[in-house]
């Protein structure tokens, strides 16, 4: 009986205990190796911090933050990965949510993390797995942990400027992993290329289907989606089967026409997710590569990872859209209309909802938001049955499928990032020279347009913005209006805006 994930990694280390666990182009551990040096960091880490506390972790996606990862693990604590990468500012908001009294770093990282400010204890990551053992302390640790127990906090955007926690449990993991592994046959024989950073969720699949099955896991560097040729190397000496990646990874792929130089021979599987996948890329991928499995994945953090997936069983035409699928084991979706009624018939329409024992634990520290997104289910009074809001809409087509359409909010999928345009339009108010600020998004395009009211510059503007967003929430257009269109109830017209910038647009290229 599995009652959290080391139990179920630590069955893994009986199986496989030389096999290699994580591989990073600067070395590889095997699974024994792993939990050997996640319980030094357990056994520094449990006098410090009390158990289901969250532990920041500072660092470069690689083998030390697995190591860490587990580490918080076996230390009766959760983990929250810190994207180096991301602006101070953001980091020292994630940290002052956090409040944790722990911070994990290394040496390259330290002087970064101490610039944002935070006061807590900091630690470094190649000392704590230099500590020593201490069995009787994780024994006690181990015999009170529950699998509603905290795992991991994975930071997504927030519409009040302030980032949302989402926070999964080991049950969460516990019941999808195992149903996904089955489902698209990974074994301990499968090297997965993990693209996507430790604070994206789709890097969860890649962990844990390593932790669970005994596969290989190909923690790819950030970097090396600027370099092609790097890119296509490093898969194909490794020899990938699998690949779990975002849609614009992919698209990375087939705009660089990496696959015209190379083409990973043990390939056997694409699995996307993360926004809608262009039909047109999806053909080239499936030009390049005919003879693997291509699935459509579906689902946001809060119902950890993914809900619903589609193997691409037919041709489709570039102005259809895939759908999002069946759910996986254990989960259910539900379409509810306007009224939270009940949408069933194809042609229909309404936000989807989940349920299952997926589905997150809500919102860190943050119990109001918690509230209005996991609910009860409206369908009906006679006993709790708590369910996810997603905020997507989808119709169901001629066939019956589930097919995504857009979100029902001012929340978009961009670069593969669920980012909330409230959060921009609140760093833009903040911006002197700003007076409103509206943002949109150009689906068809995958372009952010920010509509700004004031005489600040564009380059002012980014410029400031680089200090608290990252990178892939900065707007790509920027428009100056004179006033902002009001519609009949005294708010910004939004669609006003939209149609002036298409047919300002279409007249340039007119």
């Amino acid at each position: 009986m599995f009652y959290n994930i080391l139990d179920y990694f630590e069955e893994t280390v009986r199986r496989h205990p030389d096999s290699t666990a994580f591989t990073d182009p600067e070395e590889s551990i095997s699974f024994e190796m792993l939990q050997q040096k996640a319980q030094r960091v357990a056994g520094a880490l449990i006098s410090l911090i009390p158990s289901r506390s969250v532990i920041g972790f500072y660092l470069d996606k690689g083998v030390p933050a697995i190591v860490g990862f587990l580490g918080a693990v076996y230390a009766g604590c959760a983990y929250s990965q810190l994207n180096p990468r991301l602006p101070v500012a953001r980091i020292a908001a994630m940290l002052e949510h956090l409040g944790t009294p722990v911070a994990v770093t290394d040496s390259e990282h330290r002087e970064d993390l101490l610039a944002t400010g935070y006061t807590g204890r900091i630690l470094l990551i190649e000392e704590l797995t230099a500590a020593d053992l201490c069995p009787s302390l994780l024994d006690t640790i181990r015999q009170n942990m529950l699998d509603i127990d905290p795992l991991y906090v994975n930071f997504t955007s927030g519409s009040t400027g302030t980032p949302k926690g989402v926070v999964v449990s080991h049950r969460n993991v516990m019941d999808f992993i195992p149903c996904f592994t089955e489902i698209f046959h990974i074994t301990e024989d499968d090297v997965l290329a993990n693209q996507a950073p430790f604070d994206f969720d789709v890097s969860v699949k890649d962990i844990y289907s390593g932790l669970f099955t005994g596969a290989q896991v190909l923690i790819i560097p950030t970097a090396y989606f600027t370099q092609p040729v790097r890119l296509m190397d490093y898969l194909c000496d490794h020899q990938v089967t699998v690949m779990v990646w975002a849609v614009s990874a992919l698209c990375f792929l087939t705009t660089m026409n990496a696959l015209d130089y190379r083409k990973p021979e043990k390939l056997r599987a694409i699995l996307f997710s993360g926004e809608v996948m262009p039909i047109k890329h999806l053909k080239k991928l499936q030009k390049a590569l005919p003879d693997i499995t291509y699935v459509n994945l579906y689902g946001p953090t809060e119902i950890t990872c993914n809900c619903s997936y589609y193997i691409v069983d037919r041709e489709f035409a570039l102005d259809e859209t895939l759908p999002i699928g069946i759910p996986f084991p254990n989960e259910r979706l539900i379409l509810l209309g306007d009224n939270d009624e009940a949408v069933s018939e194809p042609g229909g329409m309404g936000e989807l909802c989940v349920a299952g024992s997926s589905v997150a634990l809500g919102y860190y520290r943050d119990p109001e938001r918690t509230r209005q997104a996991f609910v009860q289910n409206p369908l009906h009074t006679d006993y709790d049955e708590r369910i996810y809001r997603t905020g997507d809409l989808v119709r169901i087509n001629e066939r019956g499928e589930y097919v995504y359409v857009t979100r029902k909010d001012f929340q978009i999928k961009h670069m593969g990032h669920r980012i909330e345009l409230g959060e921009i339009e609140t760093a833009l108010s903040g911006i002197p020279g700003v007076n409103r600020a509206v943002c949109l998004y150009l689906s068809d395009k995958g372009r952010i347009l920010a509509f700004i009211e004031g005489d600040a510059t564009k380059d002012d503007i980014v410029a400031k913005l680089k200090v608290n967003l990252p990178e892939y929430m900065i707007p790509n257009v920027f428009t100056t209006v004179e006033q902002m269109p009001l519609n009949k109830n005294g708010k910004i017209d939004r669609q006003a805006l939209m149609t002036s910038y298409l047919e300002r647009k279409g007249k340039r290229h007119g």
